[in-house]
């Protein structure tokens, strides 16, 4: 066979392997891997940011003479607790870990949601314009870290499908894609909304 036969026949072969990938989903796997992997950074970078502001919430609450310190310190433990998880790309794959770090999450939401409530009772934080501007700001992130976890959810689920549907679930078993583990939420609707972060109710006695 001449040269130029077997080049013909190793591109004809190599773009029958390209068909042949394309139409079991081997690109639709990557695509979609790609773009959870994407989500989750975008989740991790709100988090983080949500993180990096309760520093200064905490001290600006401390200048405020006779505030609730019990409150305070759930907000100063939660942070220590969501932010000792060590996050690896591992961690989203591994349901477990996922579980304990949304419960991190989730009870630094808590605390914060308390704080920013208790903190209506004191008129001198209320009028402390750069405490109004941190309240705007995690209200924002709050916001974003929502929006963030639904396109998460969203990835998630749309590679999950392509996982288990036939006959892409054949390319997933030869290659070695497996099912991912996702955020749950114990309400379906609540993944729409905002956390609450309200800055209206009166602090609950």
């Amino acid at each position: 066979m001449s040269s130029s036969l077997k080049r013909a026949a190793l591109i004809g072969s190599l773009a029958a392997a390209t068909l042949s990938l394309s139409g079991c989903g081997y690109n639709e796997f990557q695509r979609l891997d790609e773009q959870v992997s994407a989500s989750w950074a975008e989740v991790l970078s709100q988090y983080q940011r949500r993180a990096d502001l309760i520093p200064n919430i905490v001290n600006t609450v401390k200048g405020e003479a006779n505030f609730e310190q019990e409150t305070l310190t759930k907000v100063v433990e939660a942070r220590a607790k969501a932010t000792a998880i060590q996050v690896t790309p591992e961690l989203a794959k591994d349901p477990e870990a996922l579980k304990k770090f949304q419960a991190a999450q989730g009870e630094l939401s808590g605390a914060l949601s308390r704080l920013l409530v208790v903190s209506e009772n004191y008129p001198n934080l209320k009028a402390n314009q750069g405490f109004q501007d941190l309240r705007v700001q995690l209200e924002g992130t709050e916001n974003r870290i929502t929006v963030a976890r639904n396109r998460y959810i969203k990835s998630v689920a749309d590679y999950n499908v392509l996982t288990r549907s036939f006959p892409s679930n054949l390319t997933a078993m030869a290659f070695g894609y497996a099912v991912k583990p996702n955020f749950q939420v114990q309400n379906e609707a609540e993944i729409k909304n905002a956390p609450t972060v309200s800055f209206d109710k009166p602090a609950s006695k």
